[in-house]
């Protein structure tokens, strides 16, 4: 199924939607973790990853892929907290990576992680290379989600874990009220008064209205294979952890 979330672009031009993500981030990385810090109130995406690395550290994973990595918070905080013995980062964005690497060397732990520019729907590990694979506010940007996933299950050892963190629409009243308003106003400004790169911030909005929430994102996390998926709403349902599990091979 082809789903409206990869047909927003950030640009609205002839060319791949990746070509257009790499080229954005690349434009905001220097931006980036600022304007997060401002748009979430002081920092409550750090209490959501937080919350997701508790659920993967259930699976006491040791060996953990980040893909759409960005500058590095939640393989930085992975390590912090569950102390894998391999943890690699990758993303589209060379600028968002060399901030990353930077963070890691700055924290004394660049030798721990490692950080690489790949596409999530190519990606160069061998099957069931990791027991975990992690995904934060990456996967709408994604240039077909479907294939993301299936790729990261293929990664994905018997009996691993794949853990998306993405932000979501709150369904209840006075919360959807509030961030409908808060999506369509108050994001693009902000984007506009702190970042050169205005396109960015109204398309982030877009994009979250549009990716698959709830069942339906489970419902890919299922045609590619996983089992046991389950969600995990947050903070009046703004943000949402999907959990899905690659099954033991049966005999």
């Amino acid at each position: 199924m082809a789903y409206k979330a990869e047909k927003i672009l950030p640009y609205q031009q002839e060319e791949k939607k990746s070509v257009q993500v790499r080229r954005m981030f690349d434009a905001i990385a220097q931006d980036y973790d600022r304007l997060n810090h401002i748009m979430t109130f002081g920092g409550i995406d750090k209490r959501w990853r937080k919350t997701a690395i508790r659920l993967v550290g259930e699976k006491n994973p040791r060996r953990i892929l980040d893909v759409a990595t960005g500058t590095g918070d939640l393989a930085l905080s992975i390590y912090r907290i569950l102390h894998p013995e391999q943890i690699v980062g990758i993303d589209l964005s060379e600028q968002m990576l060399s901030i990353a690497r930077t963070k890691a060397n700055n924290a004394g732990i660049s030798g721990e992680i490692t950080f690489e520019c790949q596409d999530c729907l190519n990606l160069s590990f061998a099957d069931a290379s990791f027991d975990a694979v992690t995904v934060a506010f990456g996967v709408r940007n994604f240039e077909d989600i479907q294939r993301g996933v299936n790729e990261m299950f293929r990664v994905l050892a018997p009996e691993g874990v794949l853990m998306v963190l993405e932000l979501s629409t709150p369904d209840q009243f006075p919360f959807k009220q509030f961030y409908r308003l808060y999506a369509r106003y108050v994001i693009p400004l902000l984007g506009k008064i702190f970042s050169k790169e205005k396109m960015a911030y109204q398309y982030l909005p877009r994009s979250v209205a549009v990716v698959p929430q709830g069942d339906d994102m489970l419902q890919i996390f299922r045609n590619a294979g996983f089992e046991n998926t389950r969600c995990k709403r947050l903070t009046f349902g703004s943000c949402s952890v999907y959990l899905g599990e690659k099954q033991k091979k049966r005999p």
